[in-house]
């Protein structure tokens, strides 16, 4: 069954998952390793996406992300990519690195925020890498390290997660250390690897418990967390693609987002989906990528077939884009725009 469509909300909690094709070996050195580290910082920090846990395995890493105003999509896109090709390049190979596109599940952030957190940065641990919670303390490829205070990485959030254990940094630090310990004996928690009805209720016992009790809780599988949660969620997204059809009923399309562009631009319609360098036109083409991904809900694969430009690059200019409209006060629909 095709999976659907990914729920990309902004300042959301995402956990993010991705696996090596046929789960193969993504990261074969410490090199590597150091290399996505480098990379994924670095991305983070440019996004303005706050992360607070993460692992690297060898055929697989975590992330738990929330969102900033670049959608976690376009952020998973320049890391993935970007790796992928230096992996490739540094062991003249070709082929795919990952399997399928990456899974991210969205989180209800007071219930689950420091259970994943946990369950993230005992990945190692549970699967052997290290030996037990001393060698864990000083692992350098899980985040637990940098809460541990032995390992600084600018772009993890350390402060606000050990401040939900104390206002005390070193009391915070061993009441932290404490909750990871706890959750050695639990094992695998397959109830917070993805969403859905079951893990959001806790397991077979959690949802049959709910049943007796006559409470009917909203799923979906692209989400962890309670009914309430998912039906906020789910509202939000609908909302965002009523938005997207009713400006293709009231006859916005490509060539009108062009026009708009080209209107506000100050350049000719047809400079706006050209593949000039000159910076005017940089800046036109990038607004109408953001527009045309954000407001009309074109993919980015679509679009750049149709602009014969990269996926990478379709990327960097919807976050280009943003940057411009926002900055400017554009708004696509001329009802509600001042310009």
């Amino acid at each position: 069954m095709p999976r659907g469509a990914r729920i990309d909300a902004a300042d959301a909690v995402h956990h993010i998952m991705g696996r090596g094709i046929e789960r193969r070996k993504i990261f074969d050195s410490d090199a590597d390793r150091d290399h996505f580290l480098h990379r994924m910082g670095e991305i983070l920090l440019d996004t303005g996406t706050t992360c607070f846990a993460w692992s690297l395995m060898p055929n697989h890493f975590h992330m738990l992300c929330r969102t900033g105003n670049i959608s976690i999509s376009t952020v998973m896109r320049r890391l993935l990519t970007g790796y992928a090709t230096w992996f490739n390049r540094s062991r003249r190979r070709h082929g795919h690195l990952f399997q399928n596109r990456f899974k991210s599940i969205l989180c209800q952030e007071d219930v689950y925020l420091l259970e994943l957190v946990r369950y993230i940065h005992l990945n190692p641990l549970r699967a052997g890498l290290v030996q037990g919670l001393d060698d864990l303390d000083s692992y350098p490829y899980s985040g637990h390290i940098a809460l541990m205070g032995s390992a600084h990485h600018p772009w993890q959030e350390t402060e606000g997660i050990l401040g939900l254990f104390g206002k005390n940094r070193d009391w915070a630090r061993q009441s932290y250390r404490l909750f990871v310990e706890q959750g050695i004996e639990q094992g695998r928690r397959h109830d917070l690897a993805g969403g859905g009805l079951i893990r959001s209720t806790g397991g077979w016992e959690g949802l049959k418990q709910k049943r007796e009790e006559g409470i009917y809780h909203r799923s979906d599988e692209r989400i962890l967390g309670d009914g309430n949660f998912v039906s906020q969620i789910l509202s939000k997204t609908q909302e965002s693609i009523k938005k997207s059809h009713a400006l293709r009923l009231g006859g916005m399309n490509l060539e009108q987002v062009a026009l708009r562009v080209s209107e506000l631009m100050g350049v000719k319609p047809k400079d706006v989906r050209a593949a000039g360098k000159q910076q005017h036109i940089v800046n036109a083409r990038s607004l109408f990528c953001f527009w045309a991904v954000r407001e009309l809900g074109e993919t980015m694969a679509s679009l750049a077939r149709n602009l014969g430009l990269s996926i990478p690059a379709i990327s960097k200019s919807v976050v280009r884009g943003r940057q411009i409209a926002e900055s400017n006060g554009f708004r696509l629909d001329r009802d509600s725009s001042r310009n």
